[in-house]
């Protein structure tokens, strides 16, 4: 796709709504991978395969321990990231953005490959990268865009099935 867009480019409002939805998406998500890494850490600490650090139970040694909480976390923003290079390199869409009837296209002739798309995430600054969008009323691109070459479209209702996908 090139700089001039088949569909118009995504407005901030549209964004940010999809944006709402995906967080929630990505809460769940995290919310899952932090129940299954203190269910693990729990089970190997239970059965000796790794130390308590004097406390009786388990769940105390997971909250006062930094090393511990921060595996956690670390295996959270994991899951959370992994979240949006998955679905943003395959089809380039979110759960959200479908929703919204949005996708991410290249402005470039490179596709969306990981490092593009993990350089769009960081540079997105926790979607404060969007607010761009504000001030560039003539090209509608955040941050993200314009540092990773790429552009949020609203597609139609037909263009929004996956099915349509190849002609795109």
């Amino acid at each position: 796709m090139t700089t001039d867009p088949l569909y118009p480019r995504a407005t901030f409002i549209r964004r940010v709504a999809a944006m709402i939805y995906d967080a929630l998406v990505a809460i769940a998500i995290g919310m899952c991978a932090a129940m299954v890494a203190i269910v693990v850490l729990i089970l190997l600490m239970e059965n000796g395969v790794v130390s308590m650090s004097g406390y009786s139970h388990a769940s105390e040694a997971i909250q006062h321990s930094s090393l511990y909480t921060t595996v956690i976390q670390v295996w959270v923003g994991l899951w959370m990231v992994g979240f949006y290079v998955y679905f943003w390199r395959h089809g380039g869409q979110t759960i959200g953005m479908r929703a919204w009837r949005l996708r991410l296209f290249s402005t470039s002739d490179a596709p969306l490959g990981y490092g593009r798309v993990i350089v769009r995430l960081l540079s997105s600054l926790g979607g404060l990268g969007t607010l761009l969008v504000l001030f560039d009323v003539k090209h509608r691109q955040g941050l993200q865009d314009h540092i990773a070459k790429t552009q949020m479209c609203v597609l139609t209702k037909d263009a929004n099935h996956h099915r349509a996908w190849k002609d795109l």
